[in-house]
């Protein structure tokens, strides 16, 4: 009886809190339609990016309240105040990016166009100018051109999640922009001890529970002058990285 009654608050914990997450997606998004043409870029910017992180972060304290989620983010607080710089992480689940986000005011989000599209996430993301992925060029451009605003950029190198243990192959945008903005890179580590929204999980099945993620910040890389020897670099230092240092994810368990 005990063990069905926790697995029901399990089921609890993650629905209502997807439910919570999605009430305050849509909240905003009916708000930002009206400010997007309303506000200037400049006040929109700012106030679309704090609001994004100000909606993450409640989502995953509420988490962190029943106590069968453990996030453990407090690295991250060391960028809030740096110089513009690419935040590089690892990408093993869907939260990632809401991870990130909701312990910095200041990031731009490179996106794919069904996100940019979303009835959620959609409205939200134009308001805080965050960046569609394609086409490339475009992307590449809009990201350097958004460093004046003494912001950050957060990518994911691999450009989708991760599906090769530890780190799958790394895609060159991340170099392209670093080298023509002149900005250095800042690797991030993602850890956990499950699969919980891993690449081919469905969004409403539940992981065995409790789940922990930490964040650790990784190697700063300088801005690159070589792109190809940065890629091989950034790729072989993840690879290495994410197998000995791992608090979770032993080789081969991914």
């Amino acid at each position: 009886m005990t063990r069905r009654l926790l697995e029901l608050y399990d089921y609890l914990v993650l629905y209502l809190g997807l439910f919570w997450l999605g009430i305050q997606c849509l909240g905003w998004t009916l708000v930002a339609v009206i400010l997007y043409p309303l506000l200037p870029e400049r006040w929109g910017r700012p106030l679309g990016r704090w609001v994004v992180m100000a909606a993450f972060r409640m989502y995953l304290a509420s988490l962190s309240l029943s106590r069968r989620c453990h996030f453990d983010l407090s690295a991250l607080d060391a960028l809030r105040d740096e110089l513009p710089l690419i935040i590089a992480p690892n990408h093993p689940c869907l939260l990632d990016a809401v991870m990130v986000i909701s312990r910095l005011p200041n990031v731009a989000c490179v996106l794919k166009a069904n996100l940019m599209n979303n009835i959620f996430l959609g409205a939200g993301a134009r308001l805080a100018r965050y960046i569609r992925s394609e086409p490339v060029r475009n992307m590449i451009h809009l990201a350097v051109d958004d460093f004046k605003y003494g912001s950050h950029l957060l990518l994911f190198p691999e450009g989708t999640r991760t599906t090769h243990d530890p780190v799958n192959p790394l895609k060159g945008s991340i170099g392209l922009i670093a080298h023509q903005a002149q900005v250095p890179v800042q690797t991030v580590l993602i850890e956990t001890d499950t699969h919980y929204l891993s690449k081919g999980w469905t969004l409403f099945r539940k992981p065995a529970m409790p789940i922990t993620y930490r964040v650790r910040l990784g190697r700063r890389f300088d801005p690159p002058q070589n792109t190809q020897q940065f890629m091989t670099e950034l790729h072989d230092y993840f690879a290495n990285e994410l197998v000995v240092d791992s608090a979770f994810h032993p080789p081969g368990t991914l």
